[in-house]
């Protein structure tokens, strides 16, 4: 009996770290498309219809989230496989509320990644040992508020980065610098920040970011 290989999209903002990714599971997975942006990767996902999506959580637009959010409306058993450097509580449990089946570090070799994708193919959920543990407390109700807060869970991953930044005092060009965006794409996901958390000034909320422990 043929096994057939999983097929995989591999979606990061990073060029020479997709190829990388690639190299390391080509032995081992189909590699249909690679993608750098949201609407590149919806468009991808969508017009290849992978077994797996690889998906990095933080890139300009919406991140990972976004991708997911965006693909179930056409495609809502669509599976997705979160491949990210951070190992962040709250990363960990958005894009798993957001839908993907799993989450693991950057760290991770090809062979386990090649195997946690085609794990995550025959519908297992699989995250990184230290990772696997966020979830559960998620889920169980003891993670701190300031991770599973439903106004946090509002904001899209660029939209928290750009907010924990303005809270520290950063002006809207550090920002830009900090995080390779013009200063008027700051200015819009911060508007997007204050109109969703239906708050006024920059001094509420930075407030906001402290009460939640977000600048810790």
């Amino acid at each position: 009996m043929i096994v057939k290989r999983p097929t995989i999209v591999i979606v990061d903002d990073h060029a020479l770290f997709r190829s990388g990714v690639r190299a390391e599971v080509e032995a081992y997975l189909d590699v249909l498309a690679e993608s750098g942006s949201v609407e590149e990767a919806v468009s991808a996902i969508l017009e290849h219809r992978p077994d797996v999506v690889l998906l990095d959580v933080h890139m300009p637009g919406g991140g990972g989230v976004e991708v997911i959010r965006q693909v179930s409306r056409t495609a809502p058993g669509q599976r997705f496989l979160a491949l990210s450097v951070s190992d962040a509580a709250e990363d960990v449990i958005a894009v798993v509320r957001a839908g993907a089946r799993g989450y693991v570090t950057k760290s991770i070799s090809g062979e386990d990644l090649a195997a946690a994708v085609t794990r995550v193919r025959d519908g297992d959920a699989v995250f990184s040992p230290r990772l696997a543990g966020f979830v559960l407390d998620a889920f169980a109700g003891s993670v701190p508020e300031a991770e599973i807060d439903p106004e946090l869970d509002q904001l899209t991953m660029r939209e928290r980065e750009v907010l924990r930044l303005i809270a520290r005092g950063y002006m809207y060009k550090e920002v830009a610098l900090q995080l390779d965006i013009s200063a008027r794409t700051v200015e819009a996901h911060v508007s997007a920040v204050l109109r969703k958390l239906q708050l006024s000034n920059r001094h509420e909320l930075s407030r906001w970011a402290v009460e939640r422990r977000m600048l810790d």
